[in-house]
């Protein structure tokens, strides 16, 4: 542990001066950084300073503490505190930016981003690259390079010019005559004095590149209020026909601001409508049932097979269109149904040689779960999807067409901001509905954009979906966060109503800190989603085991129907329309499917009854008789294929019929017609002409024809794709922590002097097996610590400070103060031992 008396002189310094929560809080905050366990401090501090690093630190910024490293880019290497302060909070001072301020650059300190005391805080190299203005990279504060480096390649001769007309007196060299102009353009009281004395027109000039671009473009004779800013060095040239305004000049005409607009607190959501909770759960719940309801549409559509999976993947435009037809809604509605029971892993491609979609074995699984239970597991798999139906119908990087169920939806940051938004909701009172324009404006101060993503706010459009979709699937309800929503998060009612927490690490008051800080645990979810369950079942409706049959042959159901009921009625009627009440229509063919299906008119006569509140209507008894008493007058085999009746009148009438001249009819026999036609087509194109034809077997039975459901062979839901590497748990970050600090201290643990040779910082010692040897022994009784190298049978080289214990048999025992355990190493993968210096 270094000396915390003396100032840090790097920023492997300033990491090894932290005690171990804080290497935690940062290898927490940037997990890519033990990706994987660095050897040491000195190597953490590299890869912390790493471009890729630093730029996803730097992304995960909220935007105050984006501007703070911002004003630390453009203030002196290293700036005191004080002046980091001026640039934020301008000459005039802003209470709020003070206040906040400290918490912005411990956020800062945390990740490594900035080190160093107080009175010289330094932005670590790579970050004050990426920040700082330059030609080719604007910074986002809007300023310009300093006069020293803007006068650069300026002569001497033309500097000085810059300082007689300026009022200073002249100096023996550029340097003097750069600093001498440098603290004028800083000194508020003679800088106001100075462009007092300027034309309007010039100080218009400057207004125009204050807050930037601060480069603007003159001719070769420029006019004589531009010769006049020139003459001063409040413009300078850059290149011929360019002028840049220094960085000193555009800070005193900002009061000393490096942004124009400073942001110190995130803006609050802000209820745009506020309902009885009682309301609001009522509404989530009606709309998970009708949820449920698609979902057990959908792959009862796709039962017998689904539609052909795409050769790119996924489903083709026509499919989507049907589906979304078959399911009534939107074709962005149908893609988001149709992603989220891919992602419970309720439907899979089938994998044969024609792939199609189908349901996978875990959807009869999921069909026996209580209602409850199976909307918690399409809202699991919601917040943890990687995939984002929203995307459809986008276009990729190589302008292709993104598919349902194709490739490329899968967007990392999806779970996050979907976890992010509803905990946002959660921090309102219960029945609040926030206003869309203050989510999105949140979610922008929490991550605000750099760079090329300010064209492309992904984060924005997240958002709006997940508003969206969340209402679709019942976690919402009339825009407000429902009560099985807030437990499915693991999140608590606020006690008192407030304004929603301005942002982790901030020091406010229990009723604004966040309902829930990040996702939970697998155990976590689990526990949440069973009280989610049980919040939610007391409000899905009970099923119904009757319905209300009507004299115009159709049944009404009131409710939704138990699953035995549905499943008959679904074969022995078509639905006709849905909504609150669903209404099924019998007609000739549909009571003719529950015949082929092995059902008897008896038992059709039975089921009506036992099921109906109102007495079976006349028209509907006749119906099911007709159709049962022309049910199989006709057989249809295969010999090609062949019709038999008894009834040789009824043959003779299909003969004579023109509809019947493509099924290409002879008679055989005065019971029999032979036919070209398939029996599937033959039994197709008698049932168009009228007739009820029965399919039957080659021993002359009837064939009972049911929905064959084709499954998946067992499938795993999809794996969300990862956000970077995950962030470690405790344990892990237990063990990094101490296997980093025993390689820095095997790495800067000083060696006492010897007159051989020492191995240079990071090298391994080298020294012979006699002198490996000996020194081991003499260390055993001794008792002193050594400094090793050791190859493992990987080929793996270490540093390590051992204590042997025991040498023998080519053996060496030691207390490894690396491992922090007693372990025993060949004395043949010792490279060399160094005694340790005393302390």
């Amino acid at each position: 542990m270094s000396n915390p008396a003396v100032p840090p002189r790097s920023l492997a310094e300033a990491l090894r001066a932290r005690d171990d929560v804080s290497l935690a809080a940062l290898l927490r905050a940037r997990p890519d950084l033990i990706t994987p366990v660095p050897t040491d401090l000195t190597q953490l501090a590299t890869r912390a300073g790493t471009r890729a690093s630093v730029v996803r630190a730097l992304e995960r910024l909220d935007r105050f503490a984006l501007q703070t490293a911002e004003a630390l880019a453009v203030a002196a290497d290293p700036a005191p505190y004080g002046e980091l302060l001026a640039l934020l909070a301008g000459d005039d001072g802003d209470p709020a930016v003070s206040a906040a301020l400290p918490r912005a650059l411990g956020t800062l300190r945390e990740q490594a981003l900035v080190w160093g005391d107080d009175d010289r805080l330094r932005l670590v190299r790579t970050a004050r690259e990426l920040l700082a203005p330059s030609p080719q990279h604007p910074s986002p504060t809007g300023l310009g390079p300093t006069v020293q480096e803007a006068t650069a390649g300026m002569s001497p001769g033309r500097i000085q010019d810059i300082v007689t007309a300026a009022g200073l007196g002249s100096t023996h060299d550029a340097v003097s005559a750069v600093a001498s102009l440098t603290a004028l353009f800083a000194d508020r009281r003679r800088m106001s004095a100075l462009l007092a004395g300027l034309p309007e027109e010039s100080r218009e000039v400057l207004s125009r590149l204050v807050w930037g671009p601060p480069y603007g473009q003159v001719t070769a004779e420029p006019a004589v209020h531009l010769r006049r800013l020139l003459d001063l060095g409040l413009l300078v040239p850059t290149a011929p026909g360019t002028v840049v305004l220094p960085r000193e000049v555009a800070l005193h005409l900002r009061a000393g601001r490096a942004h124009r607009e400073v942001e110190p607190l995130p803006p609050a959501v802000e209820p745009a409508a506020t309902h009885r909770p009682q309301v609001v759960d009522a509404t989530a719940a009606g709309q998970a049932y009708t949820a449920l309801a698609t979902v057990e549409e959908l792959l009862k559509d796709w039962d017998e097979g689904g539609p052909a999976v795409l050769r790119a993947g996924g489903l083709s435009v026509r499919d989507l269109k049907r589906t979304a037809v078959a399911l009534d809604v939107a074709e962005p509605v149908a893609a988001f149904w149709v992603e989220l029971a891919y992602a419970a892993g309720l439907l899979a491609s089938d994998g044969e040689a024609d792939e199609r979609y189908a349901a996978t074995p875990a959807h009869d699984e999921w069909l026996e779960q209580p209602p409850a239970q199976r909307w918690t597991r399409l809202a699991e798999a919601w917040l943890a999807a990687t995939r984002v139906s929203g995307l459809v119908g986008g276009r990729d990087a190589k302008d292709r067409t993104l598919s349902t169920l194709g490739p490329g939806l899968d967007r990392s940051a999806a779970p996050e901001v979907r976890h992010r938004v509803l905990t946002l909701l959660a921090g309102l009172p219960e029945g609040s509905a926030p206003s869309r324009e203050s989510v999105l404006a949140r979610l922008r101060w929490e991550r605000p954009l750099r760079g090329p993503q300010r064209g492309d706010d992904l984060r924005s459009r997240l958002a709006e979906w997940t508003l969206t979709e969340a209402e679709l699937l019942g976690v919402t309800g009339r825009g407000a966060l429902s009560g099985h929503g807030r437990a499915l998060l693991g999140a608590s009612a606020p006690k008192t109503p407030g304004k929603v927490p301005e942002g982790p690490g901030d020091k406010l008051p229990v009723h604004h800190r966040p309902a829930v800080a990040e996702p939970l645990s697998p155990a976590e979810q689990a526990t949440a989603s069973a009280a989610a369950a049980r919040l939610l079942a007391p409000l899905l409706p009970e099923p119904l085991d009757h319905v209300l049959l009507q004299a115009d042959l159709t049944a009404v159901a009131p409710g939704p129907l138990a699953r035995s009921l549905a499943e008959v009625l679904d074969v022995l009627a078509d639905v006709e329309s849905k909504g609150g009440a669903t209404v099924y229509r019998f007609t000739p063919g549909s009571v003719r499917r529950a015949l082929d299906a092995g059902q008897a008119a008896s038992d059709l006569h039975a089921f009506l009854a036992a099921h109906s509140r109102t007495p079976v209507p006349q028209p509907l008894t006749y119906l099911i008789d007709d159709v049962a008493r022309r049910h199989g007058h006709l057989r249809v085999g295969a010999a090609s294929a062949y019709v038999r009746c008894d009834d040789d009148a009824l043959l003779n009438e299909i003969l004579a019929d023109k509809r019947a001249a493509g099924l290409r009819l002879r008679r055989l026999a005065p019971t029999v017609l032979a036919a070209q036609a398939d029996p599937a087509s033959l039994l197709d194109g008698l049932r168009a002409m009228g007739f009820a034809p029965a399919a039957e077997s080659a021993e002359g039975d009837v064939l009972i024809t049911r929905a064959h459901a084709h499954r998946t062979p067992p499938r795993t839901a999809p794996e969300p794709v990862p956000d970077g590497p995950p962030a470690p748990d405790a344990t892990l970050l237990s063990a990094a922590i101490r296997a980093i600090r025993a390689g820095d201290l095997a790495a800067t643990t000083p060696r006492r002097q010897t007159d051989r040779p020492q191995p240079a910082t990071g090298e391994l010692p080298r020294t012979s097996s006699a002198e490996t040897l000996a020194t081991m022994q003499a260390a055993v009784l001794t008792g002193e610590a050594l400094w090793i190298g050791y190859v493992n049978a990987e080929g793996a080289a270490s540093q390590r400070v051992i204590a042997p214990v025991r040498v023998e048999g080519g053996f060496v025992t030691a207390y490894d103060h690396t491992a922090d355990e007693v372990r025993t190493y060949p004395l043949h993968r010792v490279t060399g031992v160094a005694e340790l210096a005393e302390e």
